[in-house]
């Protein structure tokens, strides 16, 4: 499913076309989204100008004049840019239409979204209780190390929990562990903090690779020209399973833990 980095490379396409621009018209063609689009979307944003386009946690945010549209790509979604005169195909379900292209959304299995929220935007129950954004600041070693404190949960359920750090979905999370050597099996509280430092830089750098190769294509995942993501060719654990490491030679490992898969090195990552 899309994570943090496609929506990040989502949000980096679709801004320079539509920032500044006006929107003319919402067309909702199927609105039986994860949670239905607001039958009055249309009346509440069109005519107004997009502000900017931001993204947080792996929400993507079209900030108005008066509030903001708050999308979700869920597991299989899009959002492409398109001209006027293209056609939608059957799981296209709405076009955000604006004075020279569309922001079309694509979702085969339909667990996206499209809500609003006046302003502030961060009070939609969505966003109120998201944590820190794990590419900036706010997210350091002392935040990690006091969400751990005393945790006796996998380190691996901890960090894609979006209460503690946003964004750290299975992926990025299999190969942030990797990176720093962490079983994630390991209870979050019995991890150092000088080995929660290094899963700092270790989530920071992943996830910022990742942007610059556009993402992870694993299964229906493209960019918003409609080109996939290409950071698969670089993970080193994730949809490996068997595999040899390719660090030690020893074959990795896969369990499940919080009904996702979990795929590491037993010797490389303790």
């Amino acid at each position: 499913m899309p994570e943090l980095p496609e929506v990040e490379t989502t949000c980096a396409g679709i801004a320079p076309h539509i920032t500044g621009q006006l929107l003319r018209k919402v067309e909702v063609r199927d609105g039986r989204l994860r949670w239905p689009i607001p039958e009055d979307l249309n009346e509440i944003v069109a005519g107004q100008t997009l502000v900017k386009v931001t993204r947080r946690g792996k929400y993507v945010l079209m900030h108005f004049q008066t509030g903001g549209l708050i999308g979700h790509l869920g597991m299989t979604g899009s959002m492409r840019i398109v001209t006027a005169d293209e056609p939608p195909a059957y799981h296209d379900h709405f076009d955000l239409c604006f004075d020279d292209c569309l922001v079309r959304y694509r979702d085969p299995r339909r667990f996206g979204s499209l809500l609003w929220q006046d302003y502030p935007l961060e009070e939609h129950a969505l966003l109120a209780d998201l944590g820190p954004e794990p590419l900036t600041d706010d997210f350091n070693v002392d935040v990690l190390h006091t969400a751990c404190k005393g945790k006796k949960q996998p380190i691996k359920t901890l960090i894609m929990d979006s209460k503690k750090v946003v964004g750290v979905g299975n992926i990025y999370a299999n190969e942030a562990l990797f990176m720093a050597g962490i079983n994630p099996n390991r209870q979050a509280g019995r991890v150092s903090r000088k080995r929660l430092a290094v899963l700092v830089e270790a989530i920071k750098q992943v996830l910022a690779d990742a942007i610059k190769q556009g993402g992870t294509t694993l299964r229906n995942f493209v960019d918003s020209e409609g080109n996939p993501g290409y950071f698969k060719q670089q993970l080193q654990v994730y949809g490996r399973t068997g595999k040899p490491c390719r660090h030690c030679g020893e074959a990795l490992i896969e369990v499940r833990l919080g009904q996702r898969s979990t795929v590491y090195c037993r010797h490389c990552q303790r």
